[in-house]
């Protein structure tokens, strides 16, 4: 098994040949081998730079053990506090090293598409989904991430059939990703006269927005329908054929929006879906080929299993993967999710640190 610093020094010299390999316009003519070339640049930059501040600072140390060795008087007092500088930085850089380490996620930093449906429970699951999507949005407003809704369907009483939106912002994908799954929430329904509490559920879809280079479509794979759009009730809400639905046929994935007047619009956010689905289908089946289901499970959306509980009689808020549980549901539905996120987030640290993995 190779050690730590023998892998570190593999990865200076892929960086080396990374410098090489962009140069080459023949890279430069090739947009998705770019971008997969420029990203692994990236990342092996500050791991392999915090890597070579770690070797100065441990040589550091032992220079300044072979002068204490020699030195005497003020000379010593010198040396021993540019050893304790040392010994810290040592400290602070292999814990930014061990950060480094852990294994890249390929959708960091792109935007997410958050999909939301109301499931179990009639028109008061449906209420749930917009309590939801009003959550999101409001916590997307704390982070400073720009929301777009691709598509809304409101049901009868205002809640929502299904609601899809963008997201955009950096670290988007990294604070969202665990939010796929379904959502139980338990309370008093406004329809309720004899105030009995009742369990509903919406599940929520998260995937990474895929672009033309991830993800290219063959047209002649695309069966493309237009239809008038339709609102609460499946009354028309136009007078022209604007609604498109875009259905791959290698796949059976099916992809509809109305949201737009444009016929041309709703075609181009149609396949902006239907692009980040494949890729999430893919990265999926390469999960399963390396036997990593388990990672994606926690935070990658799977939507056959319960997630988390809302008790709003005890103001209550369950997360079941990690076993958390707030009493604060007022703030989280308002918005404030760190908490929640922030958990989340460690806990996948915590268990990609454990893994052995190839970084």
């Amino acid at each position: 098994m190779r050690s730590l610093d023998e892998t570190l020094d593999g990865l200076a010299q892929e960086l080396d040949e990374l410098d090489v390999a962009l140069s080459d316009p023949d890279v430069a003519r090739d947009p998705k081998r770019l971008k997969t070339l420029s990203q692994r640049h990236r990342r092996l930059s500050g791991l392999v730079g915090t890597w070579r501040e770690l070797q100065a600072a441990r040589a550091n140390v032992v220079l300044a053990d072979e002068l204490l060795a020699i030195a005497s008087g003020e000379e010593r007092a010198g040396y021993e506090a540019d050893r304790a500088r040392s010994e810290e930085a040592i400290g602070e850089l292999q814990s930014r090293l061990e950060a480094l380490l852990v294994p890249e996620d390929p959708n960091a930093g792109r935007a997410v598409l958050v999909e939301i449906r109301g499931a179990e429970g009639g028109e008061e699951a449906n209420l749930f989904a917009r309590d939801l999507y009003d959550m999101y949005t409001r916590y997307a407003a704390t982070q400073g991430y720009a929301v777009e809704v691709l598509e809304e369907r409101a049901s009868e009483r205002n809640g929502l059939d299904e609601v899809i939106f963008k997201v955009t912002g950096d670290d988007a994908w990294t604070h969202l990703e665990h939010e796929g799954g379904v959502h139980r929430v338990q309370r008093v329904p406004e329809t309720e006269a004899k105030g009995r509490i009742h369990t509903s559920s919406a599940t929520v879809t998260v995937l990474p927005e895929a672009d033309e280079v991830d993800v290219a479509l063959d047209p002649n794979d695309l069966k493309i329908d237009v239809y008038r759009s339709s609102g609460p009730g499946g009354q028309s809400v136009n007078t022209t054929d604007s609604a498109v639905r875009v259905t791959h046929l290698p796949t059976g994935i099916v992809v509809s929006m109305q949201d737009e007047k444009s016929q041309l619009q709703n075609r181009a956010k149609a396949l902006v879906v239907l692009r980040s689905r494949l890729l999430r289908r893919a990265q999926e089946q390469e999960d399963a080929k390396l036997g990593d289901l388990r990672r994606s499970q926690v935070g990658g959306g799977g939507r056959g299993e319960k997630i988390r509980t809302y008790n709003f009689k005890e103001n209550r808020v369950t997360d079941h993967r990690i076993g958390l549980t707030l009493y604060k549901l007022d703030a989280i539905m308002s918005g404030q999710l760190d908490d929640v996120v922030d958990a989340l987030v460690a806990d996948k640290r915590a268990r990609q640190l454990a893994e052995p993995s190839d970084r």
